[in-house]
């Protein structure tokens, strides 16, 4: 598996936004079928860094409903990557 097919985006939210300032911990959305050691050399190959742990958990998706339809939305794999203190990953430079 490529490096860049094992992460596929950035969760940017105000708690990972959080977590990025105070922990050093990047939040990605990746493959499902990775593992802890596979996700922690694409992200050390890809962006260039040195990653101290790699916490991962399966998201479930949320039942939504538009009237009577009724759908699911696709389960995910989400992965908290921690940095060395020092290092950082700027995904909006300049914004």
């Amino acid at each position: 598996m490529n490096a860049y097919d094992v992460i596929k985006r950035p969760v940017v939210t105000e708690k990972t936004s959080i977590q990025k300032e105070d922990a050093n911990q990047i939040t990605f959305e990746v493959d499902r079928r990775a593992n802890r050691v596979q996700i922690r050399k694409a992200v050390e190959s890809i962006f260039n860094v040195h990653v101290t742990g790699v916490r991962t958990m399966q998201v479930k998706g949320k039942v939504k409903q538009r009237g009577r339809i009724v759908g699911k939305r696709r389960d995910w794999k989400k992965a908290i990557v921690t940095l060395i203190p020092g290092e950082r990953i700027d995904f909006f430079e300049g914004v």
